[in-house]
């Protein structure tokens, strides 16, 4: 039994990924880039932060100043109070120290309160129940974005201990295993798992190295997905992108296992950022993980990488051996059997 079905009814369905923190100093090349390539909203609320948004909801990004050009902190919301604190509960169980959000931060990330405590790879993870809505109307190039029940989208990040990090996520939220794919990039074999929180196919994907373990990413995240509300908006945003001078890390595609429709853009601060389209929905009375060969049907094609792109990922992968990945051990030693 996993730890997390001995502390009280399970919370699956009732999380949903609601907000992210991004640390940058890159301002102007991110309000561009939210903005003018990908199509969302933009709130500058001061010298050092903005956000973005995608819906009615105050804050999907919040940016702040600062050194890290990475992901520093996602937001999950929680259905309800009684699911919110039977998580605080867990993690007060295993001896992980929460902190309670103050109100500026809170107002900052457009919820009525929250608590924090440590995550994976230092990404320190924050729970809500309410989020403020806003009655000023969208300004942003895209028709608009999928959110709702299925949260707003996933991260994924790269590990040399991935089935710590799903035991971590199935003792706080009770995550469930979607599926596997293997694949080989530049003779790496990879194997990247994938989990759901809700009914969207994955919130966080997993991605590790067969063999050697090594971590090949410089930022916490690889990267982060929205979904569009429609194929035009991913054809325009794509197209805006190129036009604008961004990077592209991968062309248009399709996932073999979600099938959704995508590519990829690699943000000021050197993470990639997908924005897809219409992928499945999880029925969980007949759903079976499997393993998928190879992240896609068709596309996502690597798009200007040189032989230097490669090497400088070589090395970053060597460098992390001498690193020391934070699990948060007393969240993820427990209940989970993987290969």
């Amino acid at each position: 039994m996993s730890t997390a079905a001995t502390n009280g009814a399970s919370v699956f369905g009732a999380v949903h990924l609601g907000y992210i923190v991004i640390e940058t100093n890159r301002f102007t090349d991110w309000q561009r880039f939210g903005t003018d390539a990908i199509g969302m909203h933009h709130d500058a609320l001061s010298r050092d932060l903005m956000r973005f948004r995608l819906d009615d909801q105050e804050c999907r990004f919040l940016l702040r100043r600062g050194p890290a050009e990475d992901v520093v902190a996602t937001g999950w919301h929680i259905d309800d109070h009684t699911a919110f604190e039977q998580i605080e509960a867990r993690i007060r169980a295993h001896g992980v120290p929460l902190t309670a959000g103050t109100d500026e931060e809170a107002k900052l990330r457009g919820v009525e309160r929250l608590l924090r405590f440590p995550g994976p790879k230092g990404i320190t993870q924050e729970i809500y129940t309410t989020p403020v809505t806003s009655a000023e109307p969208l300004r942003m190039l895209a028709s608009g974005f999928v959110t709702g029940d299925s949260g707003m989208g996933h991260i994924a990040l790269t590990s040399t201990k991935p089935t710590q990090i799903r035991s971590y996520f199935n003792t706080v939220f009770d995550a469930r295993l979607t599926d596997y794919i293997d694949e080989t990039i530049s003779g790496v074999k990879l194997k990247i798992r994938f989990l759901r929180v809700n009914e969207r196919h994955h919130s966080v994907a997993i991605a590790t190295t067969r063999g050697l373990p090594i971590d090949p990413i410089r930022t916490r995240v690889q990267h982060l997905n929205i979904q569009a509300a429609n194929l035009d908006d991913v054809a325009q945003s794509y197209q805006r992108v190129h036009e604008l001078g961004f990077d592209m890390a991968l062309s248009v595609g399709q996932h073999t296992n979600d099938r959704e429709l995508s590519y990829y853009a690699r943000t000021p601060s050197g993470f990639e950022w997908e924005v897809g389209w219409n992928p499945i929905v999880v029925d969980e009375t007949t759903w079976e993980p499997t393993t998928h060969q190879g992240i896609s049907v068709w596309g996502h094609l690597p798009v200007g990488q040189t032989i230097v792109d490669k090497l400088n990922q070589f090395r970053l992968g060597a460098r992390s051996l001498a690193r020391s990945e934070d699990t948060v051990p007393a969240l993820s030693g427990a209940g989970i059997a993987d290969d």
